[in-house]
């Protein structure tokens, strides 16, 4: 029950978004089938709306995989974060968890573990497997149905994604330094963009960001022990 209590806000938001992806794909010239077996195997959000719109471009493969892979990188800090709090399970438990392991289930575990939860594995693939599996379901509705919606965008499904992002980051933000980090970070990943960077934007003011809030934390644990000397000279 705790993994479809975790599962709920993010299947909310899967529906909508994945639908989106399965209006997108098959408009771009993908068959339904296709756009299915993406939200299978390949399993990225962002990076499937990238590779629907460049091949509906006629970009090439090479390219396409490029630009997926930048895209995703985010998942490297994203697992090594994770890496201590899932050392007790197995190799082939965490193949698992990584293959399902998305921006929204790494947000409400992530949350979970700073909270203190014991591991727990149904918890962790109930969550994983529910969240997979309505992303599916809304790729399935997009691919066979979208064709009856000309325009997806006056339903707001595209805000879907921004919406649920939201919704897990504020949550985190639990201190001043949270919330220094979160703004710092989206700061520098608007200049990014308006800069140009149209694929490095995310991973660099991840990067950038996480770099700023480790030097706030020592800063201020360096003025706390400082503060703690001079209270006992005193």
């Amino acid at each position: 029950m705790e993994g479809v209590k975790r599962a709920l806000p993010i299947v909310l938001g899967y529906v909508p978004v994945a639908f989106a992806f399965g209006v997108l794909a098959v408009k771009n010239g993908f068959p339904p089938y296709l756009a299915i077996a993406m939200s299978v195997f390949l399993y990225a959000g962002s990076g499937q709306f990238v590779a629907a719109s460049l091949c509906g471009a006629g970009v090439g493969v090479l390219s396409v995989t490029a630009s997926i892979f930048v895209v995703n990188l985010r998942h490297l800090l994203m697992s090594a974060s994770l890496a201590p709090h899932l050392a007790p399970l197995s190799r082939l438990q965490k193949f698992i968890f990584g293959y399902e392991m998305t921006d929204e289930t790494f947000g409400v575990h992530s949350t979970a573990f700073q909270r203190g939860w014991q591991l727990s594995l149904p918890t962790l693939f109930v969550c994983n497997h529910l969240a997979h599996g309505s992303w599916i379901f809304g790729t399935i509705l997009g691919a066979y149905c979208g064709g009856l919606i000309r325009d997806v965008k006056p339903l707001g499904l595209d805000y879907a994604l921004t919406a649920m992002f939201l919704a897990l980051l504020v949550p985190q933000c639990r201190s001043r330094l949270h919330v220094a980090v979160a703004a710092f970070s989206m700061f520098l990943c608007v200049a990014f963009k308006m800069l140009g960077m149209t694929q490095w934007n995310v991973v660099l003011a991840a990067v950038v960001g996480a770099c700023f809030g480790v030097a706030l934390l020592r800063l201020g644990q360096k003025r706390d022990g400082l503060r703690a000397g001079a209270g006992r000279h005193a």
